[in-house]
């Protein structure tokens, strides 16, 4: 392939004239259509292919990169997109290409995205959309909304029986015909693990699922053994460290010896050996799904999406805090007198995270989590927690003073002054009387809760945070790419977020009128 050039002439068979106003204007469609070949010159892509020894695509890179966002925003597979390119005149306008023009074949994005990856600028679909905003005057506060959403995995989430047996199968595949030879002539199991799926096995026989799972671990850990002395290439190695999590998440060796699966769920599990990466994450405490999480910050008043990631599901949401308030950091040479702020709900409210902020010099606007008494009595946010004075006072006025800890923070106890206290039994029923934890950041929640009393914040809070909510419901309205992962992997996953991210900023731009002019990119 060659990296072409675009067609900048306008021919009889142009689909912007044909649509003509059927090509709205303030779409999307439109946009790509008069200002892709500025948005995406012949070299936009020219550095993926310097070193390749095919040379550079035929494609040009407007129509690559143009395929490649309108795929993102209709939800499309590879082939999809494609053939969308060959048969709809708005792609076809959208791309600067000619009526009835030749799809090229689906795999050339799978290659573009797999060099894009690899690239020294990975995330220039949608850092390129973030450059147009802040270019254009659109992007120019330092207040961003945090949230997250849910992206289930493109993998079926398996069994500790499946994933066993397909860990030992891979193994099988990728290392050499003698360790594979040698691994074989050692397995306990009559099974030469040549097809994928669970083994035979009487499912409603308890004993007979118990000796399944012990032949699985010893075949396991046998061919750990055989594997432990030989020499192993990248692939190989990586099944092998696989095969070991995979065989030691889930079981434990019973005292008569035999291995059984172990009740409960494993820290950080590996659900699925197709997807590694991929984890059981939570969205509540009845809401449990499988594979990733898409994190956004997202300007409020322009509603332009300001920095995305992704994490593997079972990471807290305060985890991506540093990568999605890079972007703001990055603006603080503009001397405008405005400080950095973040809004969020109260995943991002906890002490640590708004100490790591503050010292960054980000204000921290987010909810502060309920405070609940599990026995029924006074909840900790009766207390006054005076933490430069060092001192706690209890809803009965009595006051004493904090023992620090060796981690940080410390606890105050009350002891024998809850003995005559009037309020005991709305407070505790402890012997020894009330005591309150205090956490090693506890001043930071001090400050928060002091905040939160303040006339007005709670007005601003909700005013303001549900801005992010839109734009997540934006993001996920198309499930594939948006709500359900399209491939397998952390990184491949990543790049589809960045690309929609991307593609939702252009999209937005394009309502908002965004144009070329004498001066450079303005709204209109």
């Amino acid at each position: 392939m060659a990296l072409g050039s675009a067609d900048k002439q306008r021919r009889f068979d142009d689909p912007a004239s044909i649509l003509g106003d059927r090509l709205v204007p303030g779409s999307l469609y439109r946009l790509l259509s008069d200002e892709g070949g500025r948005l995406f010159d012949d070299d936009y892509f020219a550095d993926l292919y310097t070193e390749s020894p095919k040379g550079r695509p035929t494609i040009p890179a407007r129509v690559l990169a143009s395929v490649m966002l309108l795929q993102s925003f209709e939800g499309l597979s590879d082939r999809e997109a494609t053939d969308r390119l060959g048969a709809d005149l708005r792609w076809q306008a959208a791309a600067g290409v000619g009526v009835g023009a030749e799809p090229f074949h689906a795999t050339v994005l799978v290659g573009l995205r797999n060099r894009l990856r690899a690239s020294t600028r990975p995330r220039r679909l949608f850092e390129d959309t973030v450059a147009l905003a802040k270019e254009s005057g659109v992007l120019k506060s330092k207040v961003r909304v945090l949230d997250s959403s849910a992206l289930y995995d493109a993998v079926a989430t398996q069994d500790t029986v499946t994933q066993l047996r397909a860990a030992i199968r891979k193994v099988l595949n990728v290392v050499g015909v003698d360790v594979a030879e040698a691994i074989r002539t050692v397995l306990v199991r009559d099974d030469d693990y040549a097809s994928a799926g669970k083994p035979p096995c009487d499912w409603d026989d308890p004993m007979s699922r118990d000796a399944l799972v012990d032949a699985l671990v010893r075949d396991a850990q046998t061919a750990l053994l055989v594997l432990d002395g030989a020499t192993l290439g990248p692939l190989a190695t990586d099944a092998a460290e696989l095969l070991a999590l995979v065989a030691g998440q889930d079981v434990a060796q019973s005292d008569d010896g035999t291995f059984a699966i172990v009740r409960g769920v494993a820290k950080d599990r590996v659900i699925s050996t197709v997807d590694p990466e991929a984890r059981h994450g939570h969205k509540s405490a009845n809401r449990r799904f499988d594979g990733y999480k898409t994190h956004l910050s997202v300007d409020p008043e322009s509603e332009i999406i300001a920095e995305a990631t992704t994490t593997p599901a079972n990471a807290h949401d305060h985890d991506a805090v540093d990568d999605l308030v890079a972007e703001i950091l990055g603006e603080a040479e503009v001397s405008d007198g405005e400080s950095p702020m973040i809004i969020g709900d109260g995943a991002y409210g906890d002490g640590a995270t708004r100490a790591k902020l503050r010292d960054l010099g980000v204000e921290v606007v987010a909810k502060l989590a309920s405070v609940r008494n599990a026995t029924g009595g006074y909840s900790k946010d009766r207390f006054v927690v005076d933490m430069v004075k060092r001192t706690v006072t209890c809803p009965a006025e009595e006051r004493v003073g904090i023992t620090p800890s060796k981690g940080g923070g410390g606890k105050a106890s009350f002891g024998s002054l809850c003995t005559t206290c009037p309020l005991k039994s709305e407070c505790t029923s402890a012997k020894r009387g009330r005591s309150i934890t205090i956490g090693p950041h506890e001043d930071e929640l001090v400050v928060a809760r002091t905040a939160q009393r303040q006339p007005g914040w709670l007005e601003y809070y909700r005013a303001t945070r549900p801005m992010v909510e839109r734009k997540i419901a934006h993001f996920t309205r198309r499930s594939w790419g948006g709500r359900k992962a399209r491939c397998r992997g952390l990184a491949r996953v990543n790049t589809d977020v960045l690309t929609r991210a991307g593609v939702l900023n252009l999209a937005r731009l394009a309502t908002l009128g965004l144009t070329w002019g004498e001066t450079g990119w303005a709204i209109a």
